[in-house]
């Protein structure tokens, strides 16, 4: 059995290989996970030797098929649920027990389940292949349907056992997924899965025979009329499959060209405070004014615009106040242009306005004085 394992683990690996050769040249769409998916799975699978109760014996299997289906919803984050069902069928071989025992079985096992599983999906920075792992709970079904012939000291017997028993199951998950780029939101698999259902699993169990027979086999090895009992069942699985999902994470973006044009940069503002009833500058705000003048030459500019504003405060409220203000704000925009040409700038490509009281920073009541409402913005276009 054991090499039986090797080899089919082998081939399982080597088809991984190739499948992964083949897709890591081509661009391939993001993982993990997310919404909705669907996935189906099949391959070969592997019982270990199942002990029978109350005697030496224990069953031995030949290497079975199973199939599988889940679906699922992925978080976007790596995790995963879904919930699956699946199908085993072994044939059953032998019945292996000491030297004074040993039989012939002409039958299967079959096995089913519905399974809750949660998943990781793990991002090694290969865009081609993406490790998983997991674990489920469930509850399974185990069917046997088996006619075993032997002898016990040069007796024959026949003992047919069948019928169906259910308990509570669980599994380990390991796999591999390769996003397939010419399908969006469909990865291959290649996956190993171990599963057990609790015991003991007890069929119905009829054996003729001659009464010492029987009553050796009562007595000595545990098979008699009635019920027959395995302790473990320990299952095996490799295989091969497809998982779809029905909102794949958007493609990467592709990436920058060299000869596009670059996007034009976004506004700059700089912002000169004034004193209350002021325009003239302090050192804070002619070192603002140098910066703007600066950053102006070192990158893109196509216009500068200068806007003098003031607070709605006024030493003779009304519409004097009001023209007042607004002359203040005009001079105070005229301040600015020319401290700019001072620094280099050139007086054409400056647009200068004055507001007034227009257009707040903060928000106040009539009449108040705000030192952040009394300012001049500084905007390279």
């Amino acid at each position: 059995m054991n090499l039986r394992y090797g080899l089919l683990a082998g081939s399982l690996l080597a088809a991984s290989v190739t499948l992964g050769s083949v897709l890591v040249s081509a661009p391939v769409f993001a993982q993990p996970v997310q919404g909705l998916y669907m996935s189906g799975e099949g391959g070969a699978t592997f019982n270990q030797g199942q002990v029978i109760r109350n005697s030496s014996a224990r069953d031995q299997f030949r290497t079975g098929a199973i199939g599988l289906g889940a679906i699922g919803w992925g978080l976007g984050n790596g995790f995963r649920v879904e919930l699956e069902g699946h199908y085993r069928n072994n044939d059953l071989k032998t019945v292996g027990g000491n030297a004074a025992y040993h039989a012939r079985a002409d039958g299967r096992q079959q096995e089913s389940g519905l399974m809750a599983n949660a998943l990781f999906d793990l991002d090694i920075g290969k865009s081609w292949l993406f490790p998983y792992f997991g674990a489920g709970i469930g509850y399974g079904w185990q069917n046997m349907n088996t006619t075993i012939t032997g002898n016990v000291n040069g007796a024959s017997y026949n003992q047919h056992v069948s019928g169906s028993y259910g308990n509570f199951a669980y599994q380990g998950i390991f796999g591999l997924s390769f996003p397939m780029p010419w399908v969006v939101g469909l990865s291959a698999t290649a996956e190993y899965r171990f599963w057990t259902m609790l015991g003991p699993q007890s069929h119905h169990s009829v054996v003729t025979g001659s009464e010492t027979t029987l009553a050796a086999m009562n007595g000595d090895y545990g098979f008699r009329n009635g019920n027959r009992d395995s302790r473990t069942d320990f299952n095996h699985s490799l295989m091969l499959g497809l998982r779809y999902e029905f909102n794949p994470a958007p493609p990467p973006p592709p990436p920058p060209s060299t000869n596009a044009v670059p996007a034009p940069a976004e506004n700059r503002t700089y912002l000169v405070f004034f004193d209350w009833d002021r325009s003239d500058l302090t050192d804070r705000a002619r070192s603002i004014v140098a910066v703007a003048a600066q950053a102006s030459t070192n990158t893109q500019t196509t216009r500068i615009e200068v806007n003098g504003y003031t607070d709605n405060s006024a030493a003779h409220p009304g519409p004097q106040g009001e023209k007042y203000n607004q002359a203040l704000s005009l001079k105070r925009a005229q301040v600015i242009k020319a401290e700019l040409v001072r620094d280099g700038v050139p007086g054409p490509a400056i647009d200068i306005h004055g507001y007034g009281d227009a257009n707040p920073l903060v928000q106040t009541a009539a009449n108040t004085r705000e030192a952040q409402n009394r300012r001049v913005e500084i905007i390279l276009h």
